[in-house]
């Protein structure tokens, strides 16, 4: 054998050698780069919302398509609108018990299940979107999230964020706070504990029932989202009354998945998951602000005029917030520790929001 032939077998040797003694994490880094390559998997998601949806229901559907995308084709997403799979508001316990992988929907829906719960949606007269998500990304809010939904099996993604939500379409003018006593309102989560501490009688209904119970004089009044949605569902036709919010800042919306199903999936595809959510999320968020925008324009020109509520009105409202919060503390410790974090987040956020964004809209 010449010189350098051996020279080469040597080292080819002792490179084999070298590796021989390490484990497959140590050469490959953690796990193989392709864990899921090969491994074709189908997730059935429902949503809380009708087919096609704008903005939260076609947001789903594009993370759908981004999940396939990155992934070559290895991960499949079917997303089913409310009532195809299961009713809107029974995705929680469907994807919990393995009936279907995940869902789409909002965090303080499932309050009656755990308090806590609608605080991952936001608190009124609380942190907007941006505030909320350095919460969850950095103030320990998705660790709690993941905590508390784990005894449920299962795993939560941020899925979206509204903005601030406008106030509610009213059938008739609220002038002061009296004109809130009896008023039967369609509002979910805290927000319509807070409107029980003002006298309403808060209802929660699915998005399709809502039009036809304003319309029947069944409710007095609801809130949707903003104007985007709420022009498309023909509220100012029946509740002309149109006011600015408080109560929904910055709503978070969810991705969740049964958690067992979700921790079986290859590294690549939770990954894929993990990476599309944030994009939905951020997508989710700028689409209401756009889409807000024009449809404002367009229920201005329908002759629409946007009120805000009565300073009583408010005023009542920032106490009402502290009362839930203390009874909801008393009642629940997850709910105790959830607002806890929340509340340190918010006093060590609010400073810096207060002098850069918010110094900066009341200069221009």
């Amino acid at each position: 054998m010449k010189r350098r032939d051996f020279l080469k077998t040597a080292a080819a040797a002792g490179a084999v050698a070298t590796l021989g003694g390490c484990t497959r994490e140590q050469i490959e880094g953690k796990k193989s780069f392709h864990t899921s390559r090969g491994r074709r998997v189908t997730l059935k998601i429902a949503t809380s919302w009708p087919a096609h949806f704008p903005i939260m229901g076609t947001g789903v559907e594009r993370f759908a398509k981004k999940c396939e995308e990155m992934s070559g084709g290895s991960l499949r997403i079917k997303v089913y609108p409310k009532n195809i799979l299961v009713p809107a508001l029974a995705v929680f316990d469907a994807t919990s018990s393995g009936q279907i992988d995940g869902f789409h929907s909002g965090p303080y829906y499932w309050k009656g299940k755990n308090p806590a719960f609608a605080l991952f949606s936001g608190l009124p007269l609380g942190m907007v979107a941006s505030e909320l998500k350095g919460w969850m990304d950095y103030g320990g809010g998705y660790d709690l999230w993941r905590e508390l939904y784990a005894k449920h099996n299962l795993y939560p993604f941020m899925g979206g964020n509204t903005g601030v939500q406008m106030g509610g379409w009213f059938r008739k003018p609220i002038h002061s706070l009296a004109d809130l006593k009896g008023l039967k309102m369609r509002i979910p989560g805290l927000g319509g504990e807070v409107m029980a501490k003002l006298g309403v009688n808060p209802i929660l209904l699915p998005a399709g029932e809502i039009y036809t119970a304003l319309e029947r004089g069944t409710i007095d009044a609801t809130e949707w989202v903003g104007p985007a949605l709420d022009i498309r569902m023909g509220f100012y036709k029946v509740a002309p009354y149109y006011y600015t919010g408080w109560h929904e800042p910055g709503s978070i919306l969810e991705l969740t998945f049964n958690k067992a199903r979700f921790e079986k999936l290859g590294q690549e595809h939770q990954a894929i998951i993990r990476y599309a959510a944030e994009a939905m999320t951020t997508e989710m968020y700028h689409e209401f602000m756009d889409q807000n925008a024009r449809a404002l324009v367009k229920l201005k020109e329908a002759g629409i005029k946007i009120y805000d509520f009565p300073k009583e009105v408010i005023e009542a409202a920032k106490k009402a917030v502290g009362e839930v919060v203390e009874e909801q503390s008393r009642q629940s410790a997850d709910f105790k520790r959830v607002y806890a974090s929340m509340e340190a987040y918010y006093r060590l956020i609010k400073p810096w929001t207060d002098i850069s964004e918010a110094k900066y809209l009341s200069i221009r």
